[in-house]
């Protein structure tokens, strides 16, 4: 085999990326009746703006629960997203429970209780105007393209659990946060088992400690066996790190590069 080639200096640390969690809340979710959907999507647009997901926690529906949870994860990260718990039935609990983490009483919010009577108009019910419950002081935040507002509390966003809507929130999400460094990624499909693959990697790794390499085996692609991502801040960095495993490679491989 090739030998690696040797790296590029390792670049000055910079920045350090920016932190974030996702609570995801719902008795359905833990039961298996629902599929959750939304963390990979929060994960992939994060990714785009240069925060880092580190932590993803799912619980039940539990006012004490959730409001222990709220005030440990914003404390450790720079945000902290909720999924679920903000419609308008008794197990929707998560306006309250973010209210009484960080000791504040829930209020109406006027611009929601308004939008809440233009699209319900004579089917309104009380259930719905509790949709119109924020913490006090709570920032309602919206785009030209997504009019309904996203609510936040200090570094908290609380989201809704419905997919469709949990992705069109990511509009103003991204417009909130601000682009930082983004993370790039590469990928390398072979035909080669994780097994054998072993001392490559462990080679690349400890070459390229800035980049994080990723095995992913697959067993029901006939085009490959095993997918190799290279992810990082720094563009040369992931495509030198990438270059220098696929210089070790034996002949015929790999299958695709990307």
């Amino acid at each position: 085999m090739p030998t690696t080639p040797p790296p590029p200096p390792v670049p000055p640390a910079g920045d350090p990326p920016r932190t974030a969690a996702l609570l995801v809340i719902g008795n359905e979710l833990l039961s298996g009746k629902v599929d959750d959907a939304n963390v990979v999507v929060l994960a992939r647009e994060l990714r785009g703006l240069g925060v880092v997901l580190r932590r993803v926690v799912m619980i039940l529906d539990d006012v004490a629960e959730i409001s222990r949870e709220i005030r440990e994860l914003s404390a450790s990260h720079d945000w902290l997203f909720t999924s679920g718990g903000v419609g308008p039935t008794h197990d929707d609990l998560t306006t309250e429970a973010a209210a009484a983490a960080f000791g504040l009483p829930v209020a109406p919010a006027p611009e929601l209780e308004e939008l809440l009577r233009a699209h319900y108009k004579e089917r309104l019910t009380e259930g719905h105007l509790r949709m119109a419950l924020v913490p006090e002081g709570a920032t309602l935040s919206r785009t030209p393209s997504v009019p309904w507002p996203a609510i936040r509390i200090r570094n908290v966003w609380l989201l809704p659990g419905v997919p469709e809507i949990f992705r069109a929130k990511m509009a103003v999400v991204a417009a909130s946060l601000g682009a930082g460094r983004p993370f790039h990624s590469r990928a390398v499909y072979t035909k080669m088992d994780e097994g054998v693959l072993k001392p490559l990697l462990d080679a690349v790794v400890a070459s390229f400690p800035d980049v994080d390499v990723g095995s992913y085996p697959r067993w029901s692609d006939p085009s490959y066996k095993t997918k190799l991502t290279f992810d990082g801040r720094d563009a040369d960095r992931v495509r030198a790190a990438q270059e220098a495993f696929v210089a070790t490679l034996p002949e015929g491989e790999p299958q695709r590069v990307e």
